[in-house]
């Protein structure tokens, strides 16, 4: 079988192959570089928000300047450019659950739930009725073909690894992707950009989230929960209450600065008491977590997830997009993927994800993961925050304000 360069059995100028540009550098030279190469480019774009309060800020992406930017770009490789108005389909598959997330008392991660929906499943629908023959992303991760499948990988460059944002993407869509800069480090990237008269070349790099105007994502979220502003206790993990705060949404589990409280010695948020609308802190040695319970499982190893054998498996964890890998036990349980943390991580929120791979070198095979509903930390943390949990600043068991 003779296969091109996107292991696809033609040649390039019979393989159309959409690329998903967001007006960003790292989308533009995915669709230069398969356009150099001889394929049957088309550019396609997302308007994923109004663009409005985006159109002048630095570091947005899929609207305003950045929808200008993808059409430049494909007019200067003189390839075909639609964009596709998928602000509603956004709007209740990624922000609205992100919002409610926040009132629930999680750490959300809109770009996994995006790359699960509009990006992953409308947009390569869309191709598909294209005629494309895969999608292509600007994305840093690699895949390779495994057997009849295709898996995924960490990239070459790990300071730009994306793997952790792409653990949800199904067999059936990591299948039809192409990940072209997987091999690339980014300084490669904005050279190849230059070489190719892009406009983006120097562009600054896109925000985690996209949607939130200057960062405050507590903006959007009161706006869409008022109910997110109510207001309630700062208590110790010991039990006092220390003082009051307007509204859980404005805090994430392990943050220090900011509490509202001071008391002699560094205190951090350890809990966030949805049903109360309470915050517990306490000492740092209360946010060491060592077992996560993961919901939502997605998993791309060899096999069911539900043939993990009982004693489980050895593998490393990444809990945040910004931590390394570290070394695990994983094992399945009553439709639950249960993690243990061989040296424990701080601040581990519910709501975030936790991703499973082979090693924590960068050619690491991606093994899926899932988000975290619930940790167990030390005992004496988890004895002193169930204490707490049992009752309210009265004594009485709590009632929900929300």
């Amino acid at each position: 079988m003779s296969l091109n360069t996107l292991d696809i059995d033609k040649k390039p100028e019979d393989t159309r192959i959409v690329v998903a540009m967001s007006g960003g550098v790292d989308s533009s030279v995915v669709a230069g570089l398969l356009k150099r190469q001889g394929y049957d480019v088309v550019g396609v774009t997302l308007q994923l928000y109004d663009h409005g309060a985006a159109v002048h800020r630095a570091g947005s992406c899929c609207a305003g300047q950045d929808i200008d930017d993808a059409r430049r770009v494909a007019e200067t490789l003189g390839i075909p450019h639609y964009v596709l108005d998928y602000e509603q389909r956004f709007r209740e598959a990624v922000i609205n659950p992100f919002a409610d997330s926040y009132v629930a008392g999680e750490t959300p991660i809109p770009c996994v739930a995006c790359n699960q929906t509009v990006k992953f499943a409308d947009l390569l629908k869309t191709a598909r009725e294209l005629g494309a023959d895969a999608l292509a992303t600007g994305h840093y991760i690699r895949s390779r073909a495994n057997g009849a499948h295709r898996s995924l990988y960490r990239p070459i460059d790990a300071d730009k690894d994306q793997s952790y944002f792409l653990f949800a993407t199904t067999q059936e869509q990591i299948d039809y992707l192409r990940f072209p800069l997987g091999s690339l480090s980014k300084a490669e990237t904005r050279a190849l950009a230059a070489d190719m008269g892009l406009v983006v070349a120097d562009k600054a790099e896109s925000q985690d989230i996209c949607f939130v105007p200057q960062g405050k994502y507590t903006d959007i979220i009161s706006r869409l929960k008022p109910e997110a502003s109510i207001g309630g206790d700062i208590v110790h993990i010991d039990g006092r209450q220390l003082g009051r705060h307007e509204g859980i949404v404005h805090y994430t589990i392990g943050q220090r600065r900011g509490i509202g409280v001071a008391v002699g010695e560094p205190l951090y948020v350890v809990h966030l008491d949805a049903r109360s609308a309470r915050v517990i802190v306490g000492p740092r040695e209360a946010l060491e977590t060592r077992r996560l319970f993961l919901r939502d499982i997605n998993w791309l190893g060899d096999g069911p997830v539900d043939a993990i054998p009982p004693e489980g498996f050895s593998c490393f964890a990444k809990v945040r997009s910004t931590r390394p890998p570290r070394a695990a036990t994983a094992w399945h349980r009553n439709g639950t993927l249960v993690v243990e943390l061989d040296d424990g991580e701080a601040g581990v929120a519910p709501g975030q994800a936790c991703v499973l791979y082979s090693s924590d070198q960068d050619d690491a095979r991606v093994y899926g993961g899932g988000f975290i509903d619930r940790t167990e930390r030390t005992d004496e943390a988890e004895r002193l925050i169930q204490s707490v949990l049992a009752t309210d600043a009265t004594g009485r068991a709590p009632v929900s304000t929300l």
